[in-house]
Parts: C-alpha cells; structure tokens; sequence
C-alpha cells in the first residue's frame, strides 16, 4: 500500500513506513505530515500489524521542517506552523502510544523534527552516514515534534541544552554514546539487520511490548508506589492474557512461545 509522500510497505506482520520525498530530503511540510497521521493511524489501528518500521527514501532520514514552505507562507506563517505542528504532534503521539513497538532506521542526516522522529523509536539504529542536528534556533525557531520532551529522558537535561542552544551537530557514534540512538550499523547493513530485528519483535509479545510501552512513558511523570501500582495492574492484565499464559506455558514446556 501507498501514498505519494509516505510508502507504507507490509511484510508480514511489520509493517514499513518510508518518509518518501528525497529531493527535499524528506522535509516536513502539511501534507507530508497528514501522510505521516493517515499512515500511523493505519498502523495503530489495523491488529495484524505487529511491529512498525520508520525510516526515509534517499540520501536522507529527514532533515526537518519544510523552510522553504515557511519562507512563502509570509504573514501566515504562524497560522501555518500551528496546522502543521497540530498534525505532526497528532502523528508522533500515535507511533509513540501505539500498543506496538517502534523501530526507526536513521538511513542518513536528521535535523530538526527528523531527529525527534528518529528517537522516538524504542530501538532506533543508526546508519554510519546519519548525523544530528537539532537546528531550530539556527533559524530563530523553537523545538517541536516532541523533542523538548524526548531529549531530556533520553540523553539528559544539560546535553539537550546544548544541543538546543548550539545546534552542535552529533555523529551517529556521537549519538549511540550520548543514547539518542541505540547502536550504530554500517551503511550497507542497516536495511537487512532493521528488517531482521522487526521480524524479531513482530513474533514477540505484542500485548506485554504495549503494556512497557506505557510504562516507560509514564515513569518520570510518576512518584515509586504510583509506579508500582500501574506495574501491577500492567503486569495482572498481561497475566490475564492469551498470551502471558502462552509465555508461561512455552516456559515450563521448555518450547519457543507461539505469540
């Protein structure tokens, strides 16, 4: 299945996601946006899909907003970044809340929303010719795309503050030290290891990933007994499940579960 800007590719239960405007490096403009919303929400919702893959067509993972939209937009450039940061925020809170995990393939530079889309994947590899760039006071802006929030639990208050106030632009072994990505794959590699590792993921406990999901999004916002609680109602809920007690099942059974 696609559309013009987003390609959404199904390869069993993974399901593909291709920022795809190379010539403009994948920028960041209203429709591609909408695409981005129409395609989340489709992996959201559609229940044989088990694993999401986001990554960008060409040179490029996404270098950010489109400027050059914001340049014609003139006097309408507020009303303009207050549309498309409605819809890329809408966008990013589906892939982060799905009950599903996400993986992002940083194929190249990200700068901008780019780099808050590619750490927004629970595991997200790093391509040897990915760099980033946060950039947004570069060209008097302030950050979106949920970057001011994934940053700081990411990498740090004090790092995200530098990287916001200088633009000080990260290598990809730069960016797996500071734990804004994972790891870092070769160039050549990173498709097969990406497709590889969702295949991995997709056969896994879908139910549990959601319920972790939720947890770990939820953690800095919680005091330990609050936590704890929603650990136990995660965890009584997994257990309630078909497949918590497949899990337990293949575990006594000495057998691989069957997810």
């Amino acid at each position: 299945m696609t559309t013009d800007l987003v390609l959404i590719e199904r390869s069993g239960a993974v399901a593909t996601l291709t920022l795809n405007c190379p010539g403009k490096g994948n920028s960041i403009d209203l429709p591609m946006a909408q695409a981005l919303l129409d395609a989340a929400v489709l992996c959201d919702e559609e229940e044989g899909i088990r694993c999401v893959v986001l990554t960008g067509a060409g040179r490029m993972f996404c270098v950010g907003g489109d400027v050059s939209s914001f340049a014609a937009a003139g006097d309408g450039l507020p009303a303009l970044i207050t549309q498309l940061t409605a819809v890329l925020h809408a966008a990013v809170s589906r892939l982060a809340r799905m009950n599903k995990p996400l993986l992002t393939l940083v194929n190249g530079p990200a700068a901008g929303a780019g780099l808050s889309l590619a750490a927004l994947g629970d595991i997200a590899l790093a391509s040897t010719a990915a760099h980033f760039t946060m950039a947004y006071t570069a060209i008097g802006l302030s950050p979106d795309g949920g970057s001011t929030w994934l940053l700081p639990r990411l990498i740090g208050l004090r790092r995200t503050q530098e990287l916001a106030l200088t633009n000080r632009r990260l290598t990809a072994d730069d960016a797996a030290a500071a734990g804004l990505v994972t790891r870092v794959v070769e160039a050549e590699a990173l498709v097969a290891e990406g497709q590889a590792l969702a295949a991995t993921l997709a056969a896994g406990a879908t139910g549990a990933f959601g319920r972790t999901r939720a947890l770990l999004t939820g953690t800095f916002a919680a005091n330990l007994e609050d936590q704890m609680a929603a650990e136990t109602l995660a965890i009584t809920e997994s257990g309630r499940s078909a497949q918590g007690r497949e899990g337990i099942a293949a575990f006594m059974e000495k057998r691989k579960p069957v997810f």
